[in-house]
């Protein structure tokens, strides 16, 4: 019985973290398309969706191997600079400023947006 618990449970953990995985992606990849359609970039959702994955993949690697604090912030977020400057063909400065406006944007994203409850 406790056994069927423990994998019903992880199912539902692995679910959740999947489910938010994706409507994370989704909402950056808006905000990205936007900000730099804003900012006249050519470049269409698909390159949006890209930067958003890697950003993502980004992020949770350098948070596993560096922790969350101030350092993982710093390599994460450089990281995804360089891949945000190489996919739209831009100047550090430019990639800079969206960078920065993408990061704003989706943090007042995330404090309006309903949170979900966390796993039963």
């Amino acid at each position: 019985m406790s056994r069927d618990l423990i994998s019903t449970e992880h199912l539902v953990d692995s679910l959740y973290g999947f489910v938010s995985f994706v409507i994370g992606v989704i909402i950056s990849s808006i905000i990205i398309y936007l900000v730099t359609k804003l900012f006249g970039e050519k470049e269409g959702i698909k390159t949006a969706i890209i930067t958003a994955v890697i950003g993502a993949i980004v992020y949770s690697i350098t948070y596993f191997l560096l922790g969350d604090g101030f350092w993982a912030a710093i390599a994460g977020g450089f990281v995804w600079l360089l891949t945000l400057k190489a996919l739209y063909n831009m100047g550090w400065l430019k990639s800079f400023v969206i960078a920065f406006i993408v990061w704003v944007a989706a943090a007042i994203t995330g404090i309006l947006l309903p949170t979900a409850p966390g796993p039963l």
